[in-house]
C-alpha cells in the first residue's frame, strides 16, 4: 500500500493504483470523459488533468501512477481554465441541441461541460457531418455526435476481443471506422452492447431508446438465457422493460452480455408470449386423437387451451408412462435447456436414465 494526499486527504490505495484511482478512493471528484475503470488508461480527453508537487505541467490522473508521499491538487485556477478550453474546442465540433438528444439528462459530455462551467462556444468553425450508420439492428452511430474519446474502440478490443472499431483518417477527418469503412452490419461486431455502454455520448445508442425514452426504475436480475448466470440491469418505465445493461457489480460477468442478454428482452412483453401451461382440448375432455392433420385442423378437440400447471403436468406423467409400457422405455428422448440451472438439469439427466430409464438425453447447449 501506498499513502499520498488528494486535496489534503490522506488515502492510501495499492500499489499501482494511478492518480485518478486515489482520487476516487477518497472521494474527490475528478472529471473524465475516456476513463473506465475495466479499460486501460488512455489519457485521450485531457480532462483530469492535475498539479503534483514537484511535477512540472498538468498530467493526466488517469495516466499517472500514483506514488508514495505524493501530493495532488484535483482544481486550481489554471486547472480550471485548462479544462474549460479543452472542453470548448470538443464541443466546437459537437451538436449542441440537447434537448433533442436521445442521451440528454444521461450524457458524460453534458455533465462534464456543466461541471467546469461552460455556458457558451467562444469557437466557430466548420463541423463534421456523418450519415447515421442505422445497419445494426440494435444500435445505431451517429458520428456527428462523436468526440474520440475511444472508448468503444478499446471496450471492443481489450474487453470483448474482436477489433470490429479503430481510430482511421487523419486530423479533422479522424473518425471511428470499421475496416474498410463499411456498414457496422458488414464488420466483425457480435451485437454485444459493449461500445453503447461505454459511449459517453450519443455517439452510439440502442435503437429502443428512440421510442421508449429515458428509463425511471431499474432492477438488477440475472440473464434468463443460459445457466453462466451474468447479472442484468432491467431498465423499466411504467411498469414495462424498455432496455437491458450488464451489471458491472455482479462477479460473474462485470458488465458483460451477449447479444441475446443485452437485446433479448423484448419476448417478456410480446403479445404471443404463452404465460400459462396448454394442452390440447381432447386431452382435457377424454376425447380421442384425430388420426390426420388435415382433419385435425377442423376438430375443436384438436385447439390449445390453457389449464393448470398441476392438471398439465398430471397429463404429461400419464403420456409418459403410457408410452413406455406400450413401446418400452428407448422410444422416450428428451432434450433439456441450457436456460436451465445446471441442478436442473442434473435433475432431468437422473429422471431420464433412473425414472424413464434411457440413455435418450441431450443437451441444446452441445449443438
Amino acid at each position: 500500500m501506498i499513502n499520498l494526499k488528494i486535496d489534503n486527504k490522506k488515502v492510501e490505495v495499492p500499489e499501482g493504483s494511478t492518480v485518478l484511482d486515489a482520487a476516487r478512493a477518497a472521494n474527490v471528484y475528478i472529471p473524465t470523459l475516456c476513463d473506465d475503470p475495466l479499460l486501460e488508461p488512455f489519457g485521450a480527453c485531457r480532462m483530469c488533468i492535475v498539479e503534483i508537487e514537484g511535477h512540472r505541467g498538468l498530467p493526466t490522473s488517469c495516466s499517472t501512477p500514483a506514488t508514495d508521499g505524493m501530493e495532488v491538487k484535483t482544481f486550481s485556477p489554471n486547472i480550471e481554465v485548462n479544462r474549460r478550453t479543452t472542453m470548448n474546442l470538443m464541443l466546437s465540433d459537437h451538436p449542441l441541441d440537447c434537448q433533442h438528444c436521445v442521451a440528454n439528462m444521461k450524457c458524460d459530455l453534458q455533465y462534464v461541460a456543466g461541471y467546469v462551467g461552460v455556458r457558451e462556444q467562444p469557437y466557430e468553425g466548420e463541423t463534421r457531418s456523418y450519415e447515421k450508420d442505422r445497419s445494426n439492428p440494435f444500435y445505431v452511430r451517429d458520428l456527428d455526435k462523436c468526440i474520440l474519446c475511444g472508448k468503444c474502440v478499446r471496450a471492443c478490443d481489450e474487453l470483448q476481443g474482436r477489433q470490429a472499431i479503430s481510430f482511421g483518417y487523419r486530423g479533422f477527418e479522424s473518425k471511428i471506422t470499421t475496416p474498410f469503412d463499411l456498414p457496422m452490419w458488414d464488420s466483425t461486431c457480435e451485437s454485444c452492447g459493449r461500445c453503447v455502454d461505454v459511449c459517453p455520448t450519443a455517439a452510439l445508442y440502442d435503437k429502443s431508446t428512440e421510442k421508449n425514452g429515458l428509463a425511471m426504475e431499474e432492477t438488477h436480475t440475472t440473464c434468463p438465457y443460459c445457466g453462466v448466470g451474468c447479472g442484468l440491469i432491467l431498465e423499466t418505465r411504467n411498469g414495462k422493460i424498455i432496455g437491458a445493461r450488464g451489471d458491472r457489480e455482479n462477479s460473474v460477468n462485470e458488465g458483460h452480455t451477449c447479444v441475446k442478454g443485452r437485446y433479448g428482452w423484448e419476448y417478456v412483453q410480446h403479445e404471443d408470449r404463452v404465460k400459462k401451461p396448454r394442452v390440447r382440448r381432447y386431452l382435457l375432455e377424454g376425447g380421442s386423437k384425430p388420426k390426420s392433420r388435415i382433419e385435425s385442423a377442423e376438430n375443436p378437440l384438436w385447439d390449445w387451451v390453457e389449464t393448470s400447471w398441476e392438471e398439465a403436468l398430471n397429463i404429461t406423467a400419464e403420456s409418459l408412462h403410457r408410452i413406455k409400457k406400450e413401446n418400452g422405455s428407448d422410444s422416450i428422448g428428451i432434450m433439456t435447456s441450457a436456460k436451465c440451472l445446471n441442478e436442473e438439469n442434473y435433475l432431468m439427466n437422473k429422471f431420464a436414465r433412473q425414472v424413464v430409464g434411457t440413455n435418450s438425453i441431450d443437451h441444446c447447449a452441445r449443438l
